[in-house]
């Protein structure tokens, strides 16, 4: 940090001197003009590029095993520019990791390719996407991944179950979105006002989209035990406790990602205080799963093991809740 005094002039005209290294590297010189503008908690922003276009940012990467893996690293880095380029030919294998990794990242378009390379280029605009819109988006996906899923269990419905494993992929696609958007608005002040965003936000807007996240995950994973069970019904008191305690958990997540957006207090502890019932309420079913057969009881208790979780999902989005400031 670089610490500067006040300077007056007799006319009573506030001014501070720049540092010298920061207006050399920015190839700032006597009347030279840089924006101004203050941020929604008083300070000032000094941009130096006030009126200069944006230069797109261009990562350039190797086909190695991790292509897949550096794709995603990239765009969530706010790259612009994705180039993939090989010494010699890229394989059809390589290609199809390009085409699959782009067709899972929004905005991310292939717009060039030849023998040797694949260029790729984000097509979004960053201030179209409020953060808030994404997360509830991504949210509303989750949660009716949750209650489907649930919904399959109980009538043994497989085909609504793959319907809520292909789901999953959707919610992966806001997330990475988001980390991507909080990422560039940390780095863009101006994205940041423009937004209504403050940088300290992102923190709570990450969390709650990675929890967010998981609950999409346990909801695809309850699917997919669904699938295994072949259609197998669930019927009787051990039905009634399921339920009740995807009721608890659903209930819970609502009330959390609404508590988040509100920042109400009150709403956020009603999530915590069901912790004893929802404890008690699994330590039940799991005893009567002990009693079915070992077909159908391990991959019950698997379910009720998903759907605590998705509980304690909602516990840590309440976590986040903090009060309005005045």
């Amino acid at each position: 940090m670089d610490l500067r005094k006040i300077q007056r002039t007799s006319g009573g005209t506030f001014f501070v001197c720049l540092p010298k290294d920061w207006a050399e590297r920015n190839r700032l010189d006597r009347g030279s003009v840089v924006a101004v503008s203050e941020t929604s908690d008083g300070q000032l922003a000094i941009n130096p590029k006030y009126g200069v276009e944006r230069v797109p940012q261009v990562a350039v990467i190797e086909p190695t095993s991790f292509l897949d893996r550096e794709i995603v690293e990239k765009y969530l880095l706010g790259f612009d520019i994705i180039r993939v380029e090989a010494k010699e030919r890229i394989s059809s294998s390589n290609r199809e990791v390009v085409k699959q990794a782009s067709g899972r990242l929004v905005g991310l378009e292939i717009v060039e390719e030849d023998y040797s390379k694949i260029v790729m280029q984000c097509l979004l605009e960053p201030s179209t996407f409020p953060p808030e819109k994404i997360l509830r988006r991504e949210y509303s996906i989750a949660s009716g991944m949750h209650r489907d899923a649930v919904t399959a269990l109980i009538e043994g419905d497989v085909h609504l179950a793959k319907n809520v494993v292909a789901r999953d992929n959707e919610v992966n696609r806001l997330y990475f979105l988001l980390v991507r958007i909080l990422r560039t608005v940390i780095q863009n002040p101006g994205l940041s006002e423009k937004l209504g965003v403050l940088p300290i936000d992102c923190l709570d807007y990450r969390l709650a989209a990675s929890f967010v996240e998981s609950i999409g995950d346990q909801s695809a994973q309850i699917g997919e035990k669904v699938i295994k069970l072949g259609g197998t019904k669930v019927a009787g008191t051990l039905s009634e406790l399921v339920l009740k305690l995807h009721t608890i958990a659903y209930e819970s997540h609502e009330n959390a990602i609404n508590a988040v957006f509100s920042r109400d207090i009150p709403t956020a502890e009603s999530v915590r205080a069901k912790a004893e019932k929802v404890a008690a309420m699994f330590h039940e079913v799991e005893t009567m799963c002990l009693d079915q057969p070992t077909e159908f009881g391990p991959p019950l208790l698997a379910v009720a093991s998903m759907i605590n979780r998705i509980y304690e999902n909602s516990l840590d989005i309440a976590d986040l809740v903090m009060p309005k400031l005045l």
